[in-house]
């Protein structure tokens, strides 16, 4: 008796083949719904896919109920710094800064602004500021000053702690911020 007639027996005994039967048809069965389940979970990934598409196309507003952003919550206001001439959108820009750090508590100690020059093609006007403030605004401070109108942009970030001769215990910061001239652009 060689091998194969064993296995051939083996296979025909009846309490065998039936389990191994039953054991194969419960495969193929749980290979094709797995084979269903990731057709519709392609099938939704599509037609999702196809909402957001046409909702670019349409160019409609987004709106995401996660997060609460809407293009309505966007500042009021022009994004560039206004003004006739470079020295009126500096003052703008100062202005700009100036109030952002007396909302957050603190004060402006001193300031310079810095020149543009002739061969500068970028338009960009730029602040430096010394600040005094507390150092639990501080984040209310970058906040203004980043998601506010005009666009403002932090070039620069220098923090020092409170000195203990200090009597008031307030970080100096050093801030250096830029904004876009529009007439800077023929």
């Amino acid at each position: 008796m060689n091998a194969s007639n064993r296995i051939e027996r083996f296979l025909r005994n009846p309490r065998i083949a039936a389990p191994s039967y039953g054991i194969c048809l419960l495969v193929v069965g749980l290979v094709a719904v797995s084979a269903v389940a990731d057709i519709a979970d392609r099938y939704g990934a599509m037609r999702e896919s196809m909402g957001i598409l046409a909702r670019l196309e349409q160019r409609t507003p987004l709106q995401s109920p996660e997060s609460g952003w809407s293009s309505d919550a966007v500042p009021p206001g022009s994004p560039f710094l206004e003004g006739p001439t470079v020295t009126v959108a500096s003052a703008a820009l100062l202005e700009r800064l100036t109030s952002a750090v007396v909302r957050a508590g603190g004060e402006v100690v001193s300031f310079e602004v810095e020149p543009q020059s002739a061969q500068s093609k970028d338009g960009y006007v730029k602040v430096v500021a010394n600040c005094e403030l507390d150092g639990s605004q501080l984040q209310q401070l970058l906040l203004d000053i980043e998601t506010g109108m005009p666009f403002l942009f932090v070039d620069q970030f220098v923090a020092q702690a409170p000195v203990p001769t200090n009597d008031r215990g307030r970080l100096r910061v050093l801030l250096a911020v830029s904004g876009l001239w529009t007439g800077a652009n023929p």
